[in-house]
């Protein structure tokens, strides 16, 4: 886990010295595990930076308010919780049968993003993982027609942040196994992930049942999207075709 997440660092230059990384923090086992590894590498590293929790507190129905200020708290970790109730606009604006997923994440995002203007954050870090990006790449190749996935580091639309995705490299039942045995106060989310019809758990039910009778064919594919050859797709804003002269 450790080696997986420094290799992503490494490659994509996620986190340099004088940085202040803002550390999105679901209650989930992912945002957790990054945090885990962004206070180990803080340690461990040469590179110089600083840390800040923050979580949206979505206003969600029953959502335990105290556990992570508690934990935040216990380990020492400055941190930010942002009271916004998104949750009533999502509930509000998704017909029956949509699922809540895209709405959801354009107001959490665009919330966090301003909370790390205020904070004057460097790097915003999210919880992706190595399937999380599997996943979004079949999303978008069968209902999207296009060749894109999550991206390990980028900037935002206004150029104003980059996100950097530090478990990019990551499995997640690895990520299972490392948040069971470190005991997090895991915190379930009510929202999209009670939704049974969601496009993303049936490609993710696709890719176990590949991995099932094709062992290794994930991998192969999460290594493809490292291994792109312009010349041999058929984007011609990627490569100049036209140079081609007999």
């Amino acid at each position: 886990m450790k080696r997986d997440v420094w290799k992503a660092w490494k490659t994509y230059n996620m986190i340099e010295d004088g940085d202040k990384v803002m550390v999105c923090l679901s209650g989930g086992k992912d945002s957790y595990t990054m945090l885990d590894m962004l206070l180990h590498y803080q340690k461990e590293s040469d590179i110089e930076f600083s840390i800040v929790a923050v979580n949206l507190d979505q206003k969600q129905p029953g959502f335990p308010e105290e556990i992570l200020p508690n934990y935040l708290s216990n380990l020492g970790v400055e941190f930010k919780i942002v009271e916004k109730d998104t949750y009533s606009i999502v509930v509000e604006k998704t017909l029956p049968g949509q699922t809540m997923c895209s709405l959801c994440s354009r107001l959490r995002r665009g919330n966090l993003y301003t909370m790390a203007k205020d904070l004057g954050a460097t790097k915003i870090a999210l919880g992706h993982h190595r399937d999380d990006a599997l996943e979004t790449f079949f999303m978008n190749l069968f209902n999207g027609a296009k060749l894109e996935t999550m991206p390990a580091k980028y900037k935002t639309d206004n150029g104003e942040h980059i996100v950097i995705r530090p478990l990019i490299f990551c499995k997640e039942q690895e990520i299972e196994v490392y948040a069971e045995g470190r005991r997090f106060p895991i915190i379930p989310c009510t929202l999209c992930g009670s939704q049974e019809n969601m496009m993303r758990k049936k490609v993710k039910k696709m890719i176990k049942e590949w991995d099932e009778e094709f062992p290794g064919r994930s991998t192969s594919v999460f290594n493809a999207m490292k291994n792109v050859k312009p010349s041999h797709l058929l984007d011609s804003t990627l490569y100049n075709f036209d140079a081609l002269i007999g």
